[in-house]
């Protein structure tokens, strides 16, 4: 057996949803699956996009040989640009897939230095001492693979997104054969994605939604407008096919949503009919009756086109009485609030507004129910077992779920966390140091707009408790100050020119002033130090809240 160690390293996913980015260490050679982002939650103010932190990367550099991706997902590709922008390594996926990455890294004008390398399901590529295999999985998105990863110490099947859907829109079916063959050849880890896994059962198939679909297109008397996520080509290929046969056109809106279908269509993904395409500028005047509208902008972003829509402010669209809205998507923890506003709008349109859980339903999940999570585990049999992708209770649960195996060779399932490393060598598996992770903050999608954590904090001490200037002019040649300082304050407590509270403060400056010596009245830095001190001790004492005070001395 050789005697290095195999580290699996995650940078992100694990104990939270988005961000995935997993690295396996083999001696001085480094892989990395998938570079993920994810959406910030509403303490990051401010903030665009958030990428793991690929400092571990970036320290061992001169190792990594590669980045391989399983779909194209935003929170499996979305930090792809920035990695790459640190380091220039070979990245490898599906066409697909790559063709979702070169749209982002055309973006930040970083294609023409990319190393992107086409794969398919069932061919094989030696990096270093891995040889990898790309297995295709059913999910939402098309082209979607697993892993299966030969290294020196043995197999680690890594599932990517996933679910069994026994009847795929395009009869691609999962293929567990590939896998099994694996799990009785034996592997040394499985690492699984742990989603659904509080969800008992199987994940319905994404045919289920085509009875609804088809019962909608039935009773619509005028438009359709379907919000669903761009990436979900096997939902827009039933749409058109529902479409073609009930004599509509079809529009699609949204950058997102354009830019998708016609990457689909140009890899032979996504059949469109002929003569089934609507301008978008001709929506509004075609026969309501006759058309239905495809929409991005399915989890209430400002900007997308489904709230442009429903505020009614769209170039090509405007929701009229008797349209019927379809929201074919799942909805995103965090953002409950700006759906269900988005909703609202449309509803007070005048529009109908099919959402939720129903029976057949308008949307199913792509990720993997207890049934089949247990099918996988059965299949590879691993030695080791790591659940990712999900919370940490997830997780755990996940690691629970595969206790059965311990009578057929199970040795041990470990719940690890960002950061928590996995070693494994010729005498087992323990958990190894953590390494350096955290999280990077992105302003306007831009590169070079990394947020730095004070300015977070200084966000968050604005929004909360506002700011105070105070202003004073000091006669450069006496050093006296000119006046009363005057005071302007945002989101503090109601400053009015009248107040108690502004007349004290504006007395407690003139009060610091007075006590300074000539030095110290001439010596700009001093003075705002003591004004803020002074006045924050004041502000505080009064109000009980601390504000951002920032005083400002004129030279007169």
């Amino acid at each position: 057996m050789p005697d290095k160690k195999l580290q699996v390293i995650p940078l992100g996913g694990l104990g939270e949803f988005g961000m995935n980015c997993m690295v396996l260490r083999y001696g001085d050679d480094i892989l990395v699956v998938d570079a993920g982002m994810m959406f910030p939650d509403a303490e990051l103010l401010g903030v665009d996009i958030v990428t793991p932190d690929f400092s571990y990367l970036e320290e061992n550099r001169e190792h990594v040989r590669g980045l391989i991706l399983t779909h194209g997902h935003e929170d499996h590709i979305g930090g792809v640009p920035f990695l790459l922008s640190q380091l220039n390594i070979p990245v490898y996926g599906t066409a697909f897939t790559l063709a979702l990455v070169e749209r982002r890294l055309d973006e930040h004008e970083m294609l023409d230095e990319a190393q992107l390398n086409r794969v398919k399901p069932g061919e094989k590529v030696e990096i270093g001492p891995f040889s990898v295999e790309f297995i295709h999985v059913t999910h939402s998105i098309v082209s979607s693979v697993a892993l299966a990863i030969t290294t020196p110490l043995g197999v680690i099947i890594h599932t990517g997104d996933f679910k069994v859907d026994p009847t795929p829109t395009d009869n691609e079916l999962f293929d567990l054969h590939t896998l099994a063959d694996y799990g009785k050849r034996g592997v040394l880890l499985l690492l699984s994605d742990s989603t659904n896994v509080d969800r008992p059962g199987y994940t319905p198939s994404e045919r289920a939604v085509y009875p609804r679909f088809e019962e909608i297109f039935n009773r619509a008397e005028r438009r359709i407008i379907v919000a669903c996520f761009s990436s979900s080509i096997h939902r827009l290929q039933q749409i058109l096919d529902l479409s073609a046969e009930m004599g509509r056109k079809v529009a699609f809106l949204g950058r997102s949503m354009l830019s998708a279908t016609e990457i689909a269509h140009n890899l032979g993904l996504l059949h469109i009919p002929d003569n089934l395409l609507l301008r978008p500028q001709d929506i509004m005047t075609a026969a309501p009756h006759k058309v239905v509208c495809v929409i991005s902008g399915t989890q209430g972003e400002p900007m997308s086109a489904m709230s442009r829509v429903a505020v009614d402010n769209h170039k090509s669209l405007s929701l009229e009485r008797g349209d019927l809205v379809v929201h074919s998507a799942r909805i995103i923890p965090g953002n409950e609030k700006s759906i269900g506003r988005m909703m609202n709008h449309i509803a007070r349109r005048g529009a109908e507004v099919v959402a939720g859980t129903m029976s057949p339903p308008v949307h199913v999940s792509g990720h993997a129910s207890q049934e089949e999570l247990k099918l996988l585990l059965n299949l590879v049999r691993p030695r080791y077992f790591v659940p990712i992708h999900g919370e940490y209770w997830q997780m755990s649960k996940h690691a629970s779920l595969a206790s059965h195996l311990y009578s057929y060779g199970l040795e041990d399932a470990f719940v690890l966390e960002t950061g928590q490393t996995l070693e494994i060598d010729q005498f087992g598996a323990r958990k190894g140091d953590k390494v350096t992770v955290g999280r990077v903050c992105i302003d306007s999608g831009s590169i070079d707009e990394v947020v730095e954590d004070m300015v977070i904090r200084d966000r968050r001490h604005l929004s909360e408790d506002g700011f105070v200037i105070p202003i004073i002019a000091i006669d450069k040649h006496t050093g006296k100050c000119e006046g009363l300082p005057e005071i302007v304050s945002r989101g503090f407590v109601s400053f009015d020119e009248g107040s108690e509270l502004m007349g004290a403060a504006r007395q407690v400056v003139a009060r610091t002033l007075e006590t300074s010596s000539k030095e110290e009245r001439t010596d700009w830095g001093v003075m705002q130090e003591k004004i803020r001190a002074d006045l924050k001790r004041y502000l505080n004492k009064q109000t009980q809240r601390r504000p951002l005070i920032m005083p400002v001395i004129l030279e007169v």
